[in-house]
């Protein structure tokens, strides 16, 4: 009669876990309310430090290849980029399939790689593949390749106002750099505008009148607007580092460019015979906001970034620049897609809220106040321990 006592107090001979330990623990106040204290304090820590975000996150697995080629056509660029690198590409292993678009000046090629390989390894093979073409027009700038990432946007600050396009650009430049030197913002972009673009005109009579080409300035201007690394000199205190720094950012840096030098010491300037001016690249692109020439700043999640965080980043920084902007211009908040993930929280919260509270007045409608209380705290504390186990 003991042993059987026993086995009923400890387990059967199965190995199957006892009942007695659960009946132990009902009966061990302090072993339960630590276990629970573990389970919510855990379930708490371990909760806060989930990555929360909009909506999930998802690797394209694509690989963008893009060659611009000035004042090519679609065409030209088909047949001199677009084919040859498709043709080198194609069968390297982990490439799936193979797409390219020919615009004007530019040509793009993606290529879709199969699940489960390593884009790493297949883009370092594509840079080689594509660095051992050789049959590339001269006039095409080097490719550009990447491997395409899904950027995860959260919120938009728009700038808009009656003023000179270029102008609101550099306003907009501006803002953008204030933005990304804020603690909770470290991705943002400036869209909407066409790039900027340094306009150098010179009159026909003025290229007669010195025996000059276009082509030619252009060729000095490409040699001489530079900034190019030149070695370094040994000396006694250390190395110095010996640089050509003649990058040229403004239209009125290349005023002094000398395009014709003479014998006597004499020299003419790109100032003297050119109309230069800073402007924006003639593209159809256009962005209007309330009717007026706007410019957007769109700003991103990275990492362990909340939505919720840098939504009230950026919402402050509006704030505050909107006292400090020109005549004229204001700014805005558009797209915040930190309220659909503040909707979806406190929609969960409302329901948990709502769920635990009917649960706590049916079961007191049959049980007792105090077993019924203990019984709902299980929902909770199960959630939590979930979390943390």
């Amino acid at each position: 009669m003991m042993a059987r006592k026993f086995r009923a107090a400890a387990g059967d001979s199965s190995g199957k876990p006892a009942r007695g330990a659960i009946a132990w623990m009902a009966h061990n106040p302090v072993a339960s309310n630590l276990a629970m204290a573990v389970l919510l304090i855990g379930g708490v820590v371990v909760g806060s430090q989930v990555k929360q975000e909009v909506f999930p996150e998802f690797e394209l697995d694509m690989v963008s290849i893009t060659v611009p080629y000035p004042g090519a056509s679609p065409s030209e660029v088909e047949q001199g980029v677009l084919l040859a690198i498709e043709e080198a590409i194609r069968g390297l292993d982990g490439i799936k399939r193979v797409t390219a678009v020919a615009r004007e000046s530019v040509g793009s090629v993606t290529a879709e790689l199969i699940l489960g390989s390593d884009p790493d390894r297949v883009v370092s093979d594509i840079r080689n593949a594509v660095d051992r073409v050789s049959s590339l027009p001269g006039d095409a700038e080097r490719p550009i390749i990447s491997l395409l990432a899904n950027r995860r946007e959260v919120i938009s600050a728009v700038l808009y106002g009656d003023m000179p396009l270029t102008d609101l650009r550099r306003v907009g430049d501006t803002a953008r750099e204030e933005l990304l030197t804020l603690p909770g913002v470290t991705q943002a972009d400036l869209i909407g505008v066409p790039r900027p673009e340094i306009a150098i005109e010179v009159p026909r009579d003025q290229l007669r009148a010195h025996g000059l080409t276009l082509q030619g300035i252009a060729q000095i201007i490409g040699r001489t607007a530079v900034e190019l690394p030149g070695g370094g000199i040994k000396t006694a205190a250390g190395e110095l580092l010996v640089r050509t720094a003649e990058r040229r950012d403004k239209g009125q840096d290349y005023a002094g460019i000398a395009v014709v030098s003479r014998k006597d010491g004499t020299r003419v300037r790109l100032g003297d015979i050119a109309q230069i001016r800073d402007g924006l690249a003639d593209t159809d692109e256009a962005s209007y906001f309330d009717g007026k020439p706007a410019v957007m700043i769109k700003v991103y999640r990275v990492g362990d970034q909340t939505p919720i965080a840098v939504a009230e980043a950026v919402k402050g920084y509006v704030e505050a620049k909107s006292l400090l902007l020109p005549p004229g211009v204001s700014i805005a908040i558009w797209r915040d897609r930190s309220e659909i993930y503040r909707d979806r929280i406190d929609l969960l919260m409302r329901n948990a809220r709502l769920g635990l509270i009917l649960v706590m007045v049916t079961l007191g409608l049959f049980l007792e106040i105090r077993l019924a209380f203990w019984v709902t705290m299980g929902i909770p504390i199960s959630f939590l321990g979930s979390l943390l186990l």
